[in-house]
């Protein structure tokens, strides 16, 4: 509630100066109606006022839409439908990457509290209640202490593997997706560029009215899809990080958990 009333507070300091200069600027523009009331006739004025302002307040949802049409939806839908689709998978990996996030230190003292004093079912089921690739590894290799230290260490290592495909999962889609969009967008261009120029042929002649159109559709489906490349790239690079930074919990954990196994020299039990 504090916030909000700060917020307000703001916005006031922040209109008065404005309101006031509105007020002074009205008061001046009265004073100068009183003192000359006849020579009053430029009415063009208000009307060009209201047409840039009509300009300004064009929406940045309004202008792509403009120049989506402009581009010939025939060609800029299919790079509209590589943006939509390849948000929906970097969105989708982001959530899952996130929720597969552990805290491994606190993990780490969970295991070697259950060990120190329930053993390793204790410590099993500590690594069951807990979500992520981290605590599934945990558990692949306690399940195989009995069978000693090197029969955990393969565990590890073999299962890591397993969840490392699953992080990655998705990834090839949305790298399709970034080297699509821009294939598409020169394939606009192309095909722009072969109207225009079978104009000129019908024409016998050139004009720039008869290539504007055609130069314009390709210019448009080239930028369509490189913004729609930038974009999904950006997603693909934070996946890619994201994922590197998991697997090296993911190993650095699983070494933890190997010396904790030795220290309370539970493999052999």
């Amino acid at each position: 509630m504090r916030k909000l009333i700060a917020l307000f507070m703001l916005a006031g300091i922040m209109f008065v100066p404005v309101f006031a200069n509105a007020q002074e600027a009205a008061a001046d523009s009265a004073a100068q109606e009183e003192m000359a009331p006849v020579a009053e006739e430029p009415a063009a004025s208000p009307t060009i006022i209201d047409d840039e302002i009509i300009v300004e307040e064009q929406s940045f949802h309004q202008v792509v839409k403009d120049k989506f049409i402009e581009g010939d939806p025939l060609y800029m839908t299919p790079v509209l439908i590589c943006l939509i689709l390849g948000l929906a998978v970097a969105i989708e990996r982001i959530i899952t990457l996130n929720l597969s996030t552990t805290n491994t230190k606190k993990l780490l003292a969970k295991v070697e509290d259950a060990l120190s004093s329930g053993g390793v079912e204790a410590a099993k089921d500590v690594t069951r209640n807990t979500k992520g690739p981290v605590a599934s590894i945990f558990t692949q290799g306690l399940m195989r202490y009995s069978e000693g230290i090197e029969m955990v260490e393969k565990s590890i290592i073999a299962y890591g593997s397993v969840e490392m495909g699953r992080l990655e999962k998705g990834l090839v889609w949305i790298s399709l997706f970034i080297s699509l969009a821009p294939m598409l967008g020169f394939m606009g261009t192309v095909i722009g560029m072969i109207g225009a120029f079978d104009s000129i042929e019908a024409a016998g002649d050139i004009s720039p009215s008869l290539v504007a159109g055609g130069i314009k559709i390709a210019l448009l489906t080239t930028v369509a899809g490189l913004i729609v490349a930038i974009i999904l790239q950006l997603f693909y690079n934070y996946c890619v990080a994201k994922i590197d930074s998991l697997v090296n919990d993911m190993e650095d954990a699983s070494i933890t958990l190997v010396d904790i196994l030795v220290k309370h020299k539970l493999t052999g039990k």
